[in-house]
């Protein structure tokens, strides 16, 4: 019987070739966000399957997992120059208790198709309360649903259980999508302000680029904040 190992080893990785030129310093614009901007760009007009889903990683902070790191996928809700990468979560869960005790994270978005990565390092900065209503009301009524009947993380008896408590929610509530019609539960909008971003490209020849973005240290060797480097794969 073949080995896991052996199947591993036999899987084909994506080779290329890829649509895009090597990113090098000169040719990614002078922000991070400017650069991300222009990536995401890429991956929407090429339709790949969610393109602003991420990886979200914390570090866990409870008297059983000190210091354990901790991962899952979210989707990026918005990005500015001033604040960074925006999520949003509930403010009752393992990641809302995560960030409270260390704000420090670590985003990733991947686009295999593209031969594509970002990297993403900073601190989790919680948005204001009128930030956080606002983005509950722009919710889909059905996201609004499932959020409000869901006691995230908690055991969960039977699938029957999750069920009654979505149908309970959903017949109580009215067909509209207002903030006002779904009861909120604890609810937060967070942005990522980056120290260090990396653009990394996938090369055919196994040569990948990756371009680093980190924050100028105020001696003036970067441009607008930033200074670019040329990293080794």
């Amino acid at each position: 019987m073949t080995s896991l190992r052996t199947k591993l080893r036999q899987l084909p990785t994506h080779s290329g070739p890829f649509p895009f030129a090597p990113p090098t310093p000169t040719t990614l614009p002078a922000t991070p966000t400017a650069a991300f901007r222009s990536w995401l760009s890429d991956a929407i007009a090429h339709e790949i399957i969610e393109p602003h889903a991420m990886t979200l990683s914390t570090v866990d902070n409870n008297s059983t997992g000190q210091g354990q790191p901790d991962a899952r996928v979210l989707i990026l809700k918005d990005l500015d120059e001033a604040r960074g990468w925006q999520f949003a979560i509930r403010g009752d869960g393992p990641k809302a208790t995560q960030l409270d005790g260390n704000p420090n994270v670590a985003l990733t978005f991947y686009w295999a198709e593209l031969g594509r990565q970002v990297r993403i390092r900073g601190l989790a900065v919680r948005l204001s309360a009128e930030e956080e209503e606002a983005d509950w009301e722009q919710r889909p009524r059905a996201s609004k649903v499932a959020a409000a009947a869901s006691r995230q993380s908690q055991v969960l008896g039977s699938l029957e259980e999750l069920r009654g408590s979505v149908e309970r929610f959903t017949t109580t509530t009215t067909s509209t999508t207002s903030a006002e019609d779904t009861p909120r539960p604890s609810w937060r909008v967070y942005a990522v302000s980056p120290d260090v971003v990396e653009f990394w490209q996938r090369s055919a020849d196994r040569l990948h680029q990756r371009v680093r973005f980190r924050r100028d240290d105020g001696n003036g060797e970067g441009e607008e904040g930033w200074v670019k480097e040329l990293l080794w794969p």
